[in-house]
């Protein structure tokens, strides 16, 4: 067997492999032997079918077998022996009336070569990193949300603005019975809302169910009925109401503070909205954290400029599916993944270079450290080590829980080293402030 490479250019070579008689010979002899033995051929005895009978009706597709894995085995070994960094995998070149009726074949490939880069960091103005805060409204807002959970219900008689009524709620053609909960400051429209100021006990108050409330998801909740069903439904239903309630709001003295941070010194309304914020921005750190990530991409794909070879990735990609495209549709294929496939060049570089391997030992603290704060969720804040350990030992057998854990762990790596060699610019933002910038 012989391998041999032509160099079309920096990004394209032709391999041409060479396969004697002598490199196959042998095994397709012995498979054909092995059917021999084993051959069912009506008129003949097994294991007593002449070999000429054999080879006629197997030799072909055994030969062919033989050949390709032969060929596959080789360019593979050379491929990794010449350490040649190719992008998609090697394209035979077609060859008109190829003849297996001989004794040696010859084949070509083309490989599509990875691009010769040097990776550059240095971004044309420095990346916002994001800082992002809760605003005085939401913190107010989520207060008031507190105040609201940790208030008391207080029965009355007639019902008023803001008030919750318990009633229930029936349309027979629509199959519709439920008891519902509704508090009145969810009503869309003072219409709606006029219709229960003043109600009592026992009262039958008829409404229609399009635009009963701000959102519609709470129609789903009152009616229980199917999620599919909500924005489309528009019908009258009738409420007999059989309770009316107040929320009255819970105070925002010691012992509140107590209930919803007990292990933190929040001793006033201050000190409270502090702790909201503080918690509010370990939640948005994620979403500031990600936005970091996209614009840095989106800066390393601008600042590393290199050709690919287009052309015989596009016949790649004409290839991969379960059905062939056409050439029109690789095109299009090929131009929708090409920024991913650069960044992909630009990330394995820089993995590469600053040796942001992802060893076991770190996926194993990682996984644990993922699991710690699940149980935490729960009540479980002190597990013992040993459960832990286990945990994760079965975490860690699953092969797609590798790979995802991987790939979250390897971002954690690659956002730290973005924070310590991209030039940033820390930008303060409330939350609300930032979806406007972020998605203007």
């Amino acid at each position: 067997m012989n391998i041999t490479r032509e160099n079309i250019d920096e990004l394209n070579a032709i391999v041409k492999v060479d396969i004697a008689k002598d490199d196959y010979i042998e095994k397709v002899d012995k498979i054909l032997k092995d059917y021999k033995k084993n051959a069912n051929i009506p008129g003949f005895r097994k294991g007593h079918v002449p070999m000429g009978m054999v080879k006629k009706q197997y030799g072909q597709a055994v030969l062919v077998d033989e050949v390709n894995k032969l060929l596959q085995e080789a360019l593979n070994k050379y491929l990794t022996e010449e350490k040649l960094d190719v992008l998609g995998n090697p394209l035979p070149k077609e060859k008109e009336n190829f003849n297996w009726d001989q004794d040696n074949y010859s084949f070509e490939f083309e490989l599509g070569l990875t691009p010769q880069f040097e990776l550059n960091l240095k971004t044309k103005k420095p990346i916002t990193l994001y800082k992002i805060v809760a605003g005085e409204e939401m913190i107010q807002n989520q207060i008031t949300n507190i105040q609201k959970q940790y208030g008391k219900l207080i029965s009355k008689e007639v019902a008023e603005e803001g008030d919750v009524v318990v009633g229930t709620i029936v349309n027979e053609e629509e199959n519709i019975e439920n008891l519902g909960t509704i508090s009145l400051d969810q009503l869309k429209g003072k219409k709606n809302i006029n219709k229960f100021v003043g109600a009592k006990k026992g009262d039958v108050i008829t409404l229609k169910t399009k635009g009963l409330f701000e959102d519609d998801h709470q129609l789903e909740k009152v009616l229980n009925v199917e999620h599919d069903r909500i924005h489309d439904l528009d019908v009258e239903v009738t409420l007999t109401v059989t309770e009316i309630n107040h929320q009255e709001s819970a105070e925002l003295n010691q012992e509140l503070f107590d209930k919803l941070f007990p292990d933190s010194e929040v001793k006033n309304v201050e000190d409270l909205k502090e702790k909201i914020k503080e918690d509010a921005a370990k939640q948005f750190q994620q979403q500031g954290d990600q936005q970091l990530l996209n614009d840095v991409t989106e800066a390393l794909i601008e600042n590393n400029k290199f050709d690919l070879p287009k052309e015989f990735l596009q016949k790649w990609i004409r290839t991969i599916g379960e059905k062939p495209l056409t050439e029109e549709e690789a095109k299009e294929e090929y131009i929708k993944s090409e920024q991913g496939l650069r960044f992909q060049l630009i990330e394995g570089k820089l993995i590469s270079e600053n040796k942001l391997e992802v060893k076991f030992e770190d996926l194993k603290e990682f996984t644990t450290a993922r699991i710690k704060e699940q149980m935490a969720q729960f009540g479980q804040t002190d597990p013992a080590e040993k459960e832990l350990d286990d945990i994760a030992a079965r975490v860690l057998s699953n092969q797609d829980e590798i790979k995802r854990l991987s790939e979250q762990l390897m971002n954690e790596k690659l956002l730290g080293f973005y924070k310590e060699n991209i030039s940033l610019k820390e930008k303060e933002v409330t939350y609300e402030d930032f979806v406007k910038e972020i998605y203007k």
